[in-house]
């Protein structure tokens, strides 16, 4: 059984990837609409991961005998000025995320949830990766600078850059 203390913290966390499948959702809508359609592709695929990772943790709240709460979210941005805007603000939200996970591994320690605090561990994990991708990817958008043919090959491949099971 949770605490009403960690179900709280994973009701919060379950708002954040939904915000966060949103986020991304706006930045494949946005990419599409400017003729990037690799970065289309990838962001498409990112959201689509964002919302498992919301699913994962209302399906743990509900099966430890707590109630996910399915809540309104704050619109996303509309327009990204360019895509290395983009990616900065991906790899900020990244880490904005990873320290809301970390915040709730330290209320298991408090709370002294235990499985809970393995449950998290995927999700520690899985920020690391998030954020070397975004480090990743604006490290190869300022390789090609602002040469066209540079930015060409980068959304033709940035679908491909990374394996769909880190997307």
């Amino acid at each position: 059984m949770l605490s009403k203390k960690i179900e709280t913290a994973l009701n919060k966390q379950i708002r954040l990837e939904a915000e966060s499948s949103q986020i991304y959702l706006s930045m494949a809508s946005w990419s599409e609409t400017k003729g990037y359609s690799g970065i289309a592709e990838f962001m498409y695929a990112h959201a689509d991961e964002e919302r498992m990772h919301m699913l994962k943790i209302v399906k743990y709240v509900n099966e430890r005998g707590g109630h996910a709460i399915i809540t309104d979210l704050v619109a996303p941005p509309k327009d990204f000025k360019t895509p290395e805007k983009m990616f900065e603000t991906v790899l900020s939200h990244e880490i904005f995320v990873s320290k809301s996970i970390n915040d709730l591994v330290d209320i298991t320690f408090t709370e002294k949830d235990y499985a809970t605090h393995n449950f998290l561990q995927w999700y520690v994990a899985e920020q690391i990766e998030e954020e070397a991708t975004a480090r990743t990817i604006l490290d190869k958008i300022n390789l090609i600078a602002d040469t066209k043919s540079g930015f060409y090959m980068f959304d033709k491949d940035i679908k491909t850059m990374f394996p769909q099971d880190q997307v």
